[in-house]
């Protein structure tokens, strides 16, 4: 199977278009197109610049771009420069490293409606617990029998009587 470079390279030929004008069209610097289709890949500092440029030169040349990045993708991880992302620190990962990227992923927008949904639902459950044990409670639990109490010094063996009504 051909390269990338090289399919790239018949592509625009056979449209009979020069570097110069596929440069223009894509506003990619003529030297970065030579290199594409050179497959001189170490020019470039990060493997997504090329995967762009040649995105974007397969959607001039109207080849479909799908195959063409498999196949640069496979001759990318055959480089040394670009066979692995690098890594960004000399440390293991651990599990912070872990929930971090768990995290990222979270719709946070969605995740607070959900949020919001489940706080309304216990608030919704609690109230209707709340009412039915009120409900089955007896009202006079825990009330201590009352007792009489004058506000006068007398006896507590009699019951005050009104003073308007005559006394027998």
């Amino acid at each position: 199977m051909a390269t990338v470079a090289e399919q790239l390279r018949t592509a625009r030929e056979a449209q009979q278009l020069t570097i110069q004008q596929i440069a223009e069209i894509t506003n990619v610097r003529a030297d970065h197109i030579r290199a594409i289709e050179q497959g001189n890949f170490d020019v470039f500092s990060a493997p997504i610049y090329i995967r762009g440029f040649v995105r974007s030169y397969c959607k001039i040349l109207k080849l479909d771009s799908g195959p063409v990045i498999a196949q640069l993708n496979n001759e990318l991880n055959a480089t040394e420069k670009f066979s692995e992302p690098p890594p960004l620190g000399n440390q293991p990962r651990t599990a912070v490293d872990f929930l971090t990227l768990q995290l990222s992923k979270i719709n946070w927008r969605k995740a607070l409606i959900g949020a919001l949904v489940l706080v309304v639902l216990l608030i919704v459950y609690g109230s209707i617990q709340s009412w039915r044990s009120s409900r089955n409670r007896d009202a006079l639990n825990g009330i201590r029998p009352g007792v009489y109490r004058s506000t006068t010094n007398q006896s507590l063996n009699r019951v005050p009587l009104n003073p308007s009504q005559p006394q027998r």
